[in-house]
């Protein structure tokens, strides 16, 4: 097919690839290349970018003239494109043979010339240095201060300031050209301009800037500002670090990251784009993250390659209703300058990648991704939305980067686009546990108390690995320690725990809390719950005074420490809950203890999984639900907790408020919702293909459907969801599981009807999820948990009861932080469990060493078909090991040592395998040291052989003419 006739098909696609992104530079920077190989005249490109015609109609005119030109034009159109879009773009067209750089235009012969053969090349030169640039010029007297400030708008980008000075200055003559050719040749390209920070000159008023910055950031980040209602904390104190780890687009999501890693450049997607998304679900210590790099950033430890950073709190810019410039948001919303702003804000325009600017909660800004609204101009006024939103995608300050906070599952799909990379916080690890308590407790011997508490009911310490969670249990570890019961289970009995823990410290002195505390507190728990649920319902986070005095909120109420004063509105006293968390519990006591014989439909309102129009119980105005993702997601939190409440084991404690009949009422009603979900969602599983079995994925609502059922603690209802279930594969992968969810999961699958294969690659479960999950294990045939953080410690367990259960099969533990440690619980494994089929073991740590020590369970072993050791250490020494344990296999079909450092000596030993089999069909060893020597010990074995069907040896040490030989001798190799 001729160029021509590809341009024609693609016609609609070429426009929308062009377009998809809102910017200009894709079809610029088509039109430079065109320009440099000669496809193109001067003519050409200005009456396609004719001023005032849109990005879409200058497309268009591109691909008329483009086809009007012929064959020739059109190639090259697409060897621009191939040049200019990303791979991920380019997998959607058809761009033929034409990607060859085009070589065939003649050495230019005048400066001017040059400007039009070389322009891609020096408009990547010239677009960080374009204000030196103009300077030269403006000395030689080849411009005029009027032309530069045409060319520096602020509405232009750097590389479209760098293609209006070469356009200028090709009219100028070829003087002002070789001028310009001149001092580009003077200055060196480099791929990172705002690496080198150093070599900028900083105006003074700037410097005095950065320090007032600094001053105002390090005072707002000294104390911990999460919870600071309850304590004050210094951050420092305080403060521990979560598990980040790259989003799940990024081929090893076990890297560790840093502060620095967060926005550098490790795990980068989109190199055009200039936004980090940091994603955890409530509670899960974004804003306390945040607030550590301010504080980092202002003692100059970390981030110092951005000398301006400009914090953004979402609450707090859903409270601003006036229209405002880029300018005044800065300044107004940031840090006040006592200099000169405008020298000031053209230094930020001039130096974007100096910048960072850091936003706080995307989840709990009220308003939707509005895509189709552009705006670049940083001094002209608009609404916050289209401020912010411009901002992070680029179309505003392009080059400065930005860092948002927010739960994964509020994050607009249209936002994606513009996202250079996720990264996930997950929490903490068991030692962040551990040293947040001890950090907590300045008394050793409470802060051991408290976490051998922890370590004696692993609900709790599931719980724990939540931030938010492990400081409500710090902070009631006196309720927790003189429990008589086993102590909090659920959500919901952690923050019943917190409620009475408030209460009881704000009663007056030496009077205790009774049996009947609630009933004391009512009218508080309704004002606070009403207060929450209407803000729930509007994403309302900040109160002001007069909101609170409508409701019937007193300065007693407010005393008893769940609402705490907002910093950040200093015009007039606004309060917010203690956590966002705190909010959705206030909102599901007041849904629970709210009685009206009018409303009987408030609890499956609350349950329904689609927007919600009216309010939960009808006493907050209709709306238009603009933010669905954030929405739901603060309704589910709530609807875990009304869950939990109408548990039958909290019926005599609510009961003081609330009629029994009433509450039974309720709690039929969430039975029935809960089980409606459920069902529905069984219903969606497909129909599985011939010959293979039917497999469930798992939507999003079915996680927190299992959470609502746990909440309860209802067995019955459990065993009668599962009942209905027919599928034997359950996938949650991606679905941020973490040791909380496993608590509920294995709640709720322990009821299945018979065996299915649960796969939770890629989440958060860890070893105390691992042990989460072994009251459902004796339900599971395979468990596959790859990527999951977990260690020889959650191995121990989880073979200690696998040897127990007849239906455990399989297990699937690729990338994870298993060591040598772990083999001696797998070869126990193997020896007592004689009709274990699969064991994968990929890319962990396992040396010579777990190998030998694998072998003597191998030996044993009658029953195993699969073992997967790629990507560990194993070598030679383990390859013999393992070699010579499988010698008498009569069940194993499938071996993988890919990428292990075996050489041929290993080699040799796995031939034997291959000799005495009756049963091996594939043998990996790609990426291994095998030599020459070694293929043949495997060729020899093969002509002895014939059940074996491929040997897979790419990557080894063998010389392109020993491939070819070996592969005329045998087939089955594949090289």
């Amino acid at each position: 097919m001729s160029a021509q006739q590809l341009v024609l098909r693609q016609r609609a696609e070429l426009v929308r690839t062009l377009c998809c992104g809102g910017t200009s530079e894709p079809l610029e920077s088509v039109l430079d290349l065109l320009l440099s190989w000669g496809a193109f005249v001067w003519e050409d490109y200005l009456n396609v970018c004719g001023p005032g015609k849109a990005l879409c109609s200058r497309t268009r005119e591109l691909l008329d003239l483009t086809y009007s030109k012929g064959d020739s034009a059109c190639s090259s159109l697409l060897t621009a494109f191939s040049h200019v879009l990303p791979d991920a773009q380019k997998n959607n067209l058809n761009l033929g043979a034409f990607c060859a750089v085009q070589n065939a235009q003649e050495t230019p012969l005048c400066a001017t010339l040059t400007l039009l053969s070389d322009r891609r090349v020096l408009v990547a030169k010239l677009r960080n240095c374009v204000t030196e640039a103009l300077d030269v010029l403006v000395q030689k007297g080849l411009l005029t201060s009027p032309e530069c400030e045409e060319i520096q708008l602020p509405v232009y980008t750097a590389s479209q300031q760098a293609r209006r000075l070469l356009d200028l200055v090709k009219f100028k003559g070829e003087g002002a050209a070789t001028v310009l050719l001149q001092f580009l040749q003077k200055i060196q390209i480099t791929a990172l301009p705002h690496t080198t920070n150093e070599k900028c000159i900083i105006p003074a008023s700037v410097a005095d800037y950065q320090k007032k910055l600094c001053s105002s950031l390090s005072a707002q980040s000294h104390f911990l500002s999460t919870c600071s209602g309850t304590g004050k904390f210094s951050l420092d104190d305080i403060y521990t670090e979560g598990l980040l780890e790259l989003g799940q687009t990024c081929s090893n999501t076990l890297v560790s990251l840093s502060l620095e890693d967060v926005v550098g450049a490790v795990g980068t997607l989109n190199v055009e784009a200039d936004t980090v998304l940091v994603s955890g679900e409530a509670g899960s210590g974004k804003s306390t993250f945040l607030q550590r790099l301010h504080q980092l950033w202002a003692r100059k430890t970390v981030l110092q390659n951005y000398l301006l950073l400009f914090p953004f709190s979402c609450r707090k810019l859903n409270t601003e209703h006036r229209e405002l410039s880029l300018k005044e948001l800065l300044f107004l919303h940031c840090c006040w300058p006592d200099g000169d702003q405008n020298e000031l804000f053209q230094f930020l325009l001039d130096h974007p990648h100096m910048v960072l600017f850091t936003f706080d909660g995307l989840d709990e800004f009220k308003q939707t991704f509005a895509d189709d609204q552009r705006h670049c101009c940083p001094t002209q006024p608009a609404k916050i939305p289209i401020l912010f939103f411009n901002l992070l995608q680029g179309s505003l300050l392009k080059g400065v980067r930005k860092l948002v906070t927010s739960r994964t599952e509020a994050v607009p799909f249209t936002l994606r686009p513009y996202l250079c990379k996720e990264v996930l916080l997950k929490g903490f690890s068991p030692d962040g546990i551990n040293c947040f308590v001890k950090k907590h407790h300045s008394d050793p011997g409470v802060a051991s108390r408290v976490l051998e508490l922890l370590q004696s009911n692993t609900a709790l310490l599931g719980l724990c690995h939540i931030p938010v969670f492990c400081w409500i249990v710090s902070k009631c570890y006196k309720e927790l320690l003189g429990s008589s019961n086993t102590g909090p289970q659920t959500i919901t009995d952690v923050y019943l725990m917190v409620l009475q823990h408030f209460f009881h410290h704000r009663t007056s002195k030496g009077k205790g809390l009774g049996k009947s505390w609630v009933q004391e507190h009512c009218r508080t728990i309704m004002v606070l719950g009403k207060l929450a649920l209407q803000g729930l319902e509007h994403c309302h986070y900040i109160f002001s005074a007069t909101e609170m005095q409508n409701i019937g909120i007193t300065e007693e109420d407010i005393g008893k420490g769940f609402l705490i004063q907002n910093q950040n509105i200093l015009d007039s006293k606004h309060y917010e809950f203690l956590h966002l968390t705190i909010q959705c519990f206030f909102a599901a006591l007041f849904i629970t203890l709210h009685n009206d014989s009018n409303d009987t439909h408030t609890v499956s309102k609350l349950f329904q999984t689609q927007c919600r129009s009216m309010g939960c119980l009808g006493i907050c105005q209709a709306r238009k639900c603009d933010e669905p993702g954030t929405e739901t997601s603060n309704f589910q939190i709530t609807s875990m907790f009304v869950s939990g409440l109408l548990s039958q084991c909290h019926h005599s404690l609510l009961v003081q408020c609330c009629p029994i009949q009433a509450l039974h009422k309720k709690c039929k009603q969430v039975v029935k919702c809960v089980s409606k979900g459920m069902h529905n969602h069984f219903k969606s599983i497909p129909r599985p293909v011939k010959d293979e079995k039917k497999s469930m994925h798992a939507m999003p609502d079915f996680v927190w459907l299992v959470k609502c059922i746990y909440e309860m603690q209802d067995s019955e209802l459990a065993k009668n969801v599962m009942a209905r279930l027919e599928a034997d594969h359950l996938k949650l992968t991606y679905c941020n599981i973490g040791p909380l969810e496993c608590t509920a999961l294995a709640f709720v699958l322990q009821h299945l009807k018979g065996p299915v294969g649960l796969q939770l690659d890629s989440n958060s479960v860890g070893d105390v999820g691992v042990e989460q999950l072994l009251p459902c294990l004796h339900v599971c045939h395979s468990l596959y948990l790859r990527n999951n953080n977990i260690t020889d410690e959650g191995i121990a367990k989880l073979v200690e009861k696998g040897v127990q259960c007849e239906a455990f099969k399989k297990i699937a533990l690729f990338n994870n932080k298993l060591t040598d440690g772990c083999t001696q619980h797998f070869s126990y494994l193997l020896k007592t469990k004689q009709n274990f089929l699969s064991l994968r073991l990929g890319n962990n740590n396992i040396t010579a060493a777990g190998a030998e020590q694998l072998a003597e369970g191998l030996r044993c072993s009658t029953s195993l078909q699969f073992l997967g050791l790629w990507g560990n250490k194993v070598a030679d020494a383990g390859a013999e090991a393992l070699g010579h344990a499988l010698e008498d296999s009569r069940t194993l079909e499938w071996l993988s040592l890919v990428d292990n450092g075996v050489g041929s000596v290993g080699a040799r030993a796995l031939a034997r395998v291959i000799q005495n089999s009756t049963t091996l069909k594939e043998l990996w060893l790609n990426n291994n040291c095998i030599t020459r020597t070694g293929v043949q010990y495997l060729v020899q074995a093969l002509e002895k052989n014939s059940s074996v069907t491929s040997i897979w040896l790419r990557g080894n040490s063998l010389s392109k003419e020993e491939v070819e030989e070996f592969s005329m001798r045998e087939s089955r190799l594949t090289f």
